[in-house]
């Protein structure tokens, strides 16, 4: 192993049986063999990698490519089948939190078993306990059975035990939407703290941004493999692209579906009308062309709408969009009618073009809603979320938009 690693990843593959169906008990197991039926499906396929002591480093991808059966090899939750995982220093994991509290036991006694799963020995334990009960929060409940606590205090116990055991490698996943929103932010300090001692920290997320702030390098896992690695700025742009790839394909089955679903049929005089106008294909690309599902905050964008007529009876028009984040919130909304474009004549096909100079909206998940529709405004068409998008930024905000400002001190 090398000198300045604290992990080297190997070459490690792993896979399990899938049972189609289980029998438990032995008569089951007797009377219906075909139960015992599974086939093997593999999830890692040769991952190797290094990771520096002192390091922070993020693993990203879809749901089920593997990332947390990587961290549960690192923990020796579980094993390779093949291949090798080498780590100097005490491990701490932020994976399975609570893992061995015994719920008829006081908040206290539990902080001594858990710590000492940890490798603390009673002493060290002792001189960490203040510390570890002040984080928590939990001084007036410390002694109480740990069944009477919320599921948010139990938490928080279990993540203040996992962080005070000053560990040389802290395994993460998925675990940092702890508590109440003062709670996380309390959280993400400390480990930004942890990591300035010198601590390696490797992180599990689906938040892009978390990893972004605490990480030097991600890893991109697709399909069981290594597919890209760097700085998250480089990684993490082509990993939205790629999963807003894959969400485009899924959604353009289910499109023209979509495409009336906010129509109220029962409305004869305004059905008849419907599917007048068809939209065939919504993308957003750069000034370069290159089409994007994923774009920085502050980006030049153009939204590219191409559309055709099914009669010959469309009349003039207005064109609306409508952005959402995928909370439902709504973040922007306007039409042609407003910005004084109030009379547009549609050709029997061709494309609709709306330039953004600057995408200003914060780093998150979006979508946007399109509507041609009749200057009486009986809609042609309206196609609930006609593309999804995402926003990615360097810089720490929150909120919906990015508001041109500037500073000046005196």
């Amino acid at each position: 192993m090398k000198e300045e690693n604290a992990i080297e990843v190997h070459n490690i593959t792993k896979s399990f049986k899938i049972y189609l169906d289980k029998g438990h008990t032995m008569k089951e197991r007797l009377l219906f063999r075909k139960r015992r039926a599974y086939e093997v499906r593999s999830v890692l396929n040769g991952i190797s990698f290094e990771v520096k002591k002192g390091e922070a480093v993020g693993l990203i991808g879809h749901n089920g490519c593997g990332k947390s059966t990587t961290l549960k090899l690192l923990t020796k939750i579980m094993y390779p089948d093949s291949g090798s995982i080498e780590m100097r220093g005490r491990v701490s994991s932020l994976i399975e939190l609570g893992a061995g509290f015994h719920p008829d036991m006081s908040g206290r006694e539990n902080i001594y078993i858990n710590a000492s799963i940890f490798g603390l020995t009673r002493s060290e334990i002792d001189r960490r306990l203040e510390d570890i009960i002040a984080f928590s929060e939990l001084e007036q409940f410390i002694d109480n059975p740990v069944r009477t606590y919320s599921s948010g205090m139990y938490m928080r116990l279990a993540f203040s035990v996992a962080i005070n055991v000053d560990a040389d490698i802290l395994l993460i996943d998925e675990i940092l939407a702890v508590g109440d929103v003062a709670f996380q932010a309390k959280c993400f300090n400390k480990l930004r703290e942890i990591k300035g001692n010198g601590t390696t920290i490797v992180i599990v997320s689906h938040s892009l941004s978390q990893i972004e702030q605490i990480c030097e390098r991600s890893y991109w896992i697709d399909k069981g493999e290594i597919r890209m690695m760097g700085q998250p700025g480089k990684v993490h742009p082509e990993y939205m692209n790629y999963m807003g790839e894959q969400e485009k394909i899924q959604k353009e089955k289910i499109r023209k579906k979509n495409q009336s679903r906010n129509i109220d049929n029962s409305q004869n005089t305004d059905a008849q009308i419907q599917d007048a106008v068809e939209i065939i294909s919504v993308s957003f690309t750069d000034k370069q062309g290159v089409e994007k599902t994923a774009m920085k905050c502050g980006e030049e964008i153009y939204l590219n709408i191409e559309y055709k007529l099914n009669s010959e009876e469309v009349e003039e028009t207005l064109l609306g969009l409508l952005f959402f984040r995928n909370d439902g919130v709504v973040c922007y909304g306007t039409n042609t009618q407003k910005e004084r474009m109030p009379n547009i004549k549609l050709n029997n096909e061709g494309k609709i073009v709306c330039h953004f100079s600057k995408m200003n909206l914060v780093a998150g998940e979006y979508y946007v809603d399109i509507a041609i529709r009749k200057i009486n405004m009986l809609p042609y068409v309206y196609l609930k979320e006609a593309a999804h998008f995402k926003i990615y930024s360097d810089i720490d905000e929150v909120g919906v938009a990015r508001l041109d400002h500037s500073w000046e001190i005196g």
